[in-house]
């Protein structure tokens, strides 16, 4: 009887390559659910009785630990998260799994493996573990974003955010820019604005949100209009009046 494999992650792209390199790490396991936020898992996990999840900590409506309580002593979980050593120390008691972003095959294979060493037994009750595990991890709506999906053809690029320079609105995309190239993304400026840490990303123009860290110095130009010049490239910002008032007293 194959393993049935629910997968629940709130970006599209994430979620196609996390099931795209689970069908091919794991060709035995059954996907019988993929769900594209917290609310739509819990009544998967009711309707399909999947044996494993997969669960992003960090989803609209229910969130991945929510998912989990409710799957605890059900299913196995598998907590999928961007967080670094730090949090992944709540892991430690090995009665709940985690993938690191970004997932790799090399990662994939470890979890699966021990997946597979689990799967003998009943799934354990996890609900003082993913107790510890929230208090250590905060409110969902504290978190900062700390990737950046973008779609390149047939692969997904996660672009970690201590490497953007800025992020500039154009027409429908929004570029992403780092000191190596740059991606095009479909998600609006404004939403990224809301997940980015505002300590370290500014709102210099309504087109413009950029890592203050980047800038060099802002300048005014022979027309009385103000931009922005970062270290190490050459593209200039354009920088609002309210988005020149953000450098005053510095």
């Amino acid at each position: 009887m194959s393993t049935r494999i629910l997968v629940a992650e709130d970006e599209r792209a994430q979620r196609a390559e996390l099931i795209r390199l689970l069908r091919g790490r794991w060709p035995a396991a059954e996907l019988v659910a993929e769900c594209e936020d917290g609310d739509a898992a819990l009544a998967a996990l009711e309707e399909a009785r999947p044996d494993v999840l997969f669960l992003d900590i960090r989803m609209p409506g229910a969130s991945g630990i929510d998912v989990a309580r409710a799957a605890s002593g059900r299913a196995h979980v598998v907590l999928i998260t961007a967080y670094e050593e730090y949090a992944v120390k709540a892991f430690e008691a090995g009665a709940l799994d985690y993938l690191l972003k970004p997932v790799t095959n090399e990662r994939l294979d470890a979890a699966i493996e021990r997946l597979r060493a689990r799967l003998a037994e009943s799934p354990p009750r996890i609900d003082e573990l993913l107790e510890r595990l929230e208090k250590q991890l905060g409110p969902q709506r504290d978190a900062p974003l700390n990737w950046i999906t973008a779609t390149c053809g047939d692969s997904v690029r996660l672009i970690p955010v201590e490497e953007v320079l800025f992020l500039r609105a154009s027409d429908k995309y929004v570029r992403v820019v780092t000191a190596e190239d740059e991606a095009i993304v479909r998600t609006p400026l404004k939403e990224l604005g809301e997940r980015l840490d505002p300590e370290r990303f500014w709102r210099i123009h309504r087109s413009v949100l950029v890592a203050v860290d980047a800038v060099h110095r802002i300048e005014r130009d022979e027309l009385g209009r103000w931009h922005a010049r970062l270290r190490g490239h050459e593209e200039t910002l354009p920088v609002s009046e309210s988005g020149r008032s953000l450098f005053r007293g510095m």
